[in-house]
């Protein structure tokens, strides 16, 4: 493969894998919008909207460790494909059957589809792209977090709640996300090949188990997972609560706090572009230190909202743009280039898969958490218990601070011709 053909496959494989994890949050980003419309016009309650997450977050982190070692094995273009498909006819289905029962069992389905993304795609991108500048590149690519969910977010709320439809109904946030993923699936089916070299044999493909240990024995990987169970917690409190807090704490309507939740992924969008840049710029592609730097600035910021009552949404809407900034900053850092930089092309999947599922056992706690916090002690005491988890997560990287990967050669990718399907 020459220089200018692996260049075009690289931009196209960027742009239909950066549209693809983006389009998973059009079946993940919709519930929290959902949210208070569903307790207004199904009677649903916190505790049972607590159970849907938790069913969701649940089946996730278990998809988690399963999916990365499915992709690893079978190629993770067919794995993130049935999940793009599955979450979006979940949504679609959840648009006509909103009973309690239903719902719950919906979301826990749309959990294990959702968790065929991030590892089968970071792998993908593992193999198409070497290790050099990969904070930039992964960095760029990872605002997919971000953007993804700022659009899903701003299209649920419009397709839920705009007058410009003939019949209200708030129905159509759930079955027009779930839609669109369908069909970006089939073009990521029909586009998208996992790499650019064949990298396994089918008698390694069959070492699932001892790919599996191997990583779980890795110092650095344990690190990122116990970092990122931190970080989880923190971050799906504010992905589906935010616009609930805003509703109630400070009063707006559900379609102000649906938008205005979005400042959240607005702040991230920077964090994000911004970890990739610094982590290589200045830290000499060293993810750790840039990771634990944000995530104690994280701990600050979520200090911030316990003031509400006396600053005001011109101050509160801002803060949590900040504090998107410094969450999804390190979520996409950790999860992305320090994982590859702490794991083979071969083993990328299943090393994903098992610092987001063990992020995501924090993830599936919650909406626990956060619903037993708020009732009986309110809101400003969960954001001194998102303030004590970040410090711990931003800590416990500081272990790794000297950390630097060994560089590979960059023309890795040039020598066989063919592309892996």
């Amino acid at each position: 493969m020459t220089v200018e053909v692996l260049r075009g496959w690289r931009i196209r494989i960027f742009v239909l894998t950066w549209f693809a994890y983006a389009g998973f949050y059009l079946c993940r980003k919709n519930f929290s919008v959902l949210m208070p419309l569903l307790q207004q016009n199904t009677g649903i309650t916190k505790d049972q909207l607590a159970n849907a997450i938790f069913g969701y977050s649940l089946m996730y982190s278990i998809g988690q460790f399963l999916m990365g070692t499915l992709s690893d094995r079978f190629g993770p273009r067919r794995v993130v494909t049935a999940g793009m498909l599955v979450a979006g006819m979940c949504s679609v289905i959840m648009a006509f059957h909103t009973d309690t029962p239903s719902v719950i069992a919906l979301q826990a389905l749309n959990g294990l589809a959702q968790a065929c993304g991030w590892s089968g795609l970071l792998k993908v991108m593992s193999a198409w792209f070497e290790s050099r500048n990969r904070g930039v590149v992964m960095g760029w690519w990872c605002t997919n977090y971000a953007f993804g969910a700022f659009l899903a977010t701003t299209f649920a709320t419009f397709a839920a709640t705009s007058s410009l439809f003939l019949f209200p109904s708030w129905q159509r946030g759930a079955w027009l996300p779930g839609a669109l993923l369908i069909c970006l699936g089939v073009i990521f089916v029909a586009t998208v090949r996992n790499g650019p070299i064949v990298t396994e044999t089918p008698a390694a493909s069959r070492q699932s188990l001892s790919k599996f240990l191997g990583v779980a024995r890795n110092g650095n990987i344990r690190v990122i997972a116990g970092a990122y169970f931190c970080l989880k917690l923190t971050r799906y409190a504010f992905l589906f609560w935010l616009p609930i807090y805003l509703t109630e704490r400070l009063g707006l309507s559900a379609a102000d706090a649906g938008y205005s939740s979005s400042v959240y992924e607005l702040g991230g969008f920077a964090g994000v572009v911004l970890s990739g840049y610094i982590s290589d710029k200045l830290f000499a592609s060293r993810r750790f230190p840039v990771g634990a730097l944000m995530m104690m600035g994280l701990a600050l910021a979520c200090l911030i909202p316990t003031a509400a009552g006396t600053l005001g949404t011109g101050v509160i809407i801002p803060a949590i743009a900040l504090i998107g900034l410094l969450s999804l900053g390190p979520d996409t850092l950790l999860g992305g280039a320090a994982v590859q930089d702490s794991s083979t092309r071969e083993t990328a999947a299943t090393a994903a898969g098992f610092v987001n599922g063990t992020g995501s056992t924090g993830q599936f706690l919650s909406p626990f958490v956060v619903a037993y916090v708020v009732q009986h002690y309110g809101w400003d005491s969960l954001f001194f218990v998102l303030f004590a988890l970040s410090l711990a997560g931003g800590s416990l990287l500081t272990m790794k601070w000297s950390y630097r990967v060994p560089q590979e050669d960059p023309n890795l990718c040039l020598t066989p011709v063919q592309t892996s399907p």
